[in-house]
């Protein structure tokens, strides 16, 4: 009864381990550093979206907002405050916590599509804030934002050298909610994803569970979002408009919600159709990506890495020794 979680558990170590390997030979193996930080930026905030619907079954249609918040605050802070990157980083990373707790504290007193229509309404709003206000630069965006040096001594100005600290920083970020999730905060988080009522019952306190899986998605979600404005130099209005909301649910739903793996994959597929697209078909991208995603829904409806999983599972229950044991005659029991 244990060939089939001990042989997923190392087909997972082996993937674990090559998902290692090409982000560490990424630049010598003529993958572009820049795509590659743009992508690991994308995929964080997937795995932080994950945290928050794969896990909790909390559907969020404003996640984008955080993102934004983080991208916009690090920009102004690293360029206009003069921060150094990995202060700056973390200040995006604690307002967009902050934003976090006040659209969560109002959220999570409804459920389902009201929760995620409450999302976006906040979103909205918040998007609409950043249009506004003079630092932001409103439709030109915030731009000129330098790399600066990393804790005042490693220069951040080499292509290479911030790919590997991105890299490194989603590498530590894919463990942390690994541990999370495997952790009785996260045992709860499921708990309530299956059967909201039944926790209840148990005596969680289940809005604050709620709320504070909210929090961490969003902070780690405006991490993601702090990232990309260095590596790219400027935050723009795209940054937190709903239409990033609805990509990061594709990103997810792609590559399979509920895993550790999916979300990394459907970010990596989006943003390379999106990249290798762009110049080829211009706006029609969008258009192929909704086919694609509508085929991907219909043919593989747990997502990439969920159906490789039940895949795997359903053949290792069929090879099972003993697996057709126990329906013979009462006379051989």
């Amino acid at each position: 009864m244990t060939a089939a979680p001990d042989r997923n558990t190392q087909l997972a170590r082996i993937g674990l381990f090559i998902g290692l390997a090409v982000l560490v030979l990424a630049p010598f193996i003529g993958l572009y550093p820049v795509f590659m930080m743009k992508a690991l930026c994308y995929a964080i905030f997937a795995c932080a979206f994950n945290l928050l619907l794969g896990f909790t079954g909390l559907l969020s249609f404003g996640h984008a907002a955080f993102l934004g918040a983080a991208a916009y605050a690090t920009g102004w802070l690293v360029r206009s405050a003069g921060l150094p990157p990995e202060l700056g980083v973390l200040a995006g990373m604690a307002f967009a916590a902050l934003l976090g707790l006040a659209v969560g504290l109002i959220a999570i007193r409804r459920q389902g599509i009201y929760f995620a229509m409450i999302t976006l309404a906040m979103a909205q709003m918040i998007y609409f804030v950043w249009l506004q206000v003079p630092f932001t630069g409103g439709e030109d965006g915030l731009q000129g934002v330098p790399r600066g040096k990393l804790f005042g001594v490693l220069s951040l100005a080499s292509d290479t050298t911030l790919y590997y600290v991105i890299a490194a920083v989603f590498v530590a970020v894919f463990l942390f909610i690994m541990r999370v999730v495997h952790s009785p905060f996260g045992q709860v988080l499921k708990a309530i994803r299956e059967n909201e009522p039944r926790a209840i019952s148990l005596g969680y306190d289940v809005d604050r569970y709620k709320l504070l899986a909210f929090v961490l998605s969003a902070a780690l979600a405006g991490l993601g979002g702090a990232l990309k404005t260095l590596v790219l130099g400027f935050a723009t209005l795209s940054d937190a408009h709903w239409s990033l909301s609805g990509e990061v649910i594709l990103m997810s739903l792609l590559g399979g919600l509920g895993t550790f793996a999916g979300p990394v994959i459907g970010a990596f597929t989006i943003i390379g159709l999106q990249d290798y697209l762009a110049d080829r078909v211009g706006s029609y991208v969008t258009v192929i990506i909704g086919a694609i995603f509508v085929v991907c829904v219909v043919a593989f409806r747990r997502g990439f890495v969920g159906e490789l999983q039940a895949g795997l599972k359903r053949r290792a229950n069929y090879t099972a020794p003993g697996a057709g044991e126990g329906v013979g005659n009462k006379e051989d029991r």
